[in-house]
């Protein structure tokens, strides 16, 4: 297989009743182990850089590791921008090798993150490369409150922004390191109903696995972004290699023992999501 767009893999997914794991990486480690989990489960994945991911690796740099990843896996990749903040940041990972760009506006006036996210929509669309946009602003766990979606504002932004796939705020939390909140599914049901476009839920780690798994199969959710979950596990594996052995300093012998444990991790989280095995 090789480097596939998001819309590639949540047509399907929006088609057949099931969804695609979002993962957010850190470093290539963890990316590596996504696309080994991924394989693993013979089902699509979305290798996700995030803001602190950028901070620490340039985007050309992160392009050229997905795509490297992507082209030698045995199961489509996904390269996805997570909270682009800029049109130029946009551009960037665009020229750097993504095939999906999401566009965060969603602190912004609804008229305003509708214009910004068209004309990132477009971008993206000109150069054969995939859309996200947000409606309603997900917070995060101890910081940023929440701004739930209207969902008469969600078929508005669905509309006119021409995403290929929209994130909203449901109850779903950034950071979260427990699965005691869930999804309100009556307001998910509602936006669903005035939409016909993939949905997104950002802050996954935080909803019940069940939840997941249902929402997957029964409604337009089709993608879900995990981060929180998995770095716990990959902060574990870590914390258990450097004190198994207070002599050792090689970092590749050291980081090569989070692997198992953080593609075990994947596996599980992506199997929730129902998707079929690929042909």
């Amino acid at each position: 297989m090789t480097l596939v767009t998001l819309k590639d893999v949540l047509q399907p997914a929006y088609a057949q009743g099931y969804a695609v794991g979002g993962l957010v990486a850190l470093g290539w480690e963890d990316m590596r182990a996504y696309v080994a989990a991924a394989e693993g489960e013979n089902v699509p994945v979305i290798l996700q850089a995030g803001p602190s991911c950028r901070e620490h690796t340039p985007l050309p740099i992160l392009g050229k590791m997905f795509r490297h990843l992507a082209e030698n896996a045995s199961v489509p990749v996904v390269a996805h921008l997570d909270h682009g903040y800029t049109y130029e940041e946009c551009k960037i990972a665009l020229d750097s090798g993504f095939t999906s760009l999401m566009f965060d506006g969603s602190r912004k006036p609804l008229q305003q993150n509708i214009d910004e996210t068209a004309a990132i929509a477009e971008m993206a669309h000109k150069a054969g490369i995939s859309c996200e946009g947000e409606i309603g602003f997900v917070g995060y766990s101890g910081g940023e409150g929440s701004n739930g979606t209207d969902p008469a504002e969600a078929a508005q932004f669905a509309r006119q922004s021409g995403v290929d796939a929209m994130a909203i705020s449901v109850g779903n939390v950034h950071l979260q390191q427990d699965k005691e909140g869930g999804l309100d599914e009556a307001r998910i049901a509602e936006i669903d109903a005035l939409t016909e476009v993939p949905l997104v839920i950002h802050g996954g780690s935080g909803v019940p696995v069940e939840q997941r798994a249902r929402l997957s199969r029964d409604t337009s959710i089709c993608k879900f972004n995990i981060g929180t979950e998995l770095r716990m596990a990959f902060g574990n594996a870590l914390r258990a290699a450097v004190n198994s052995d207070p002599n050792r300093f090689d970092r590749v012998t050291i980081l090569k023992e989070t692997q198992d444990p953080v593609e075990a991790a994947a596996r599980a989280v992506i199997r929730a999501f129902g998707a079929p095995p690929q042909k």
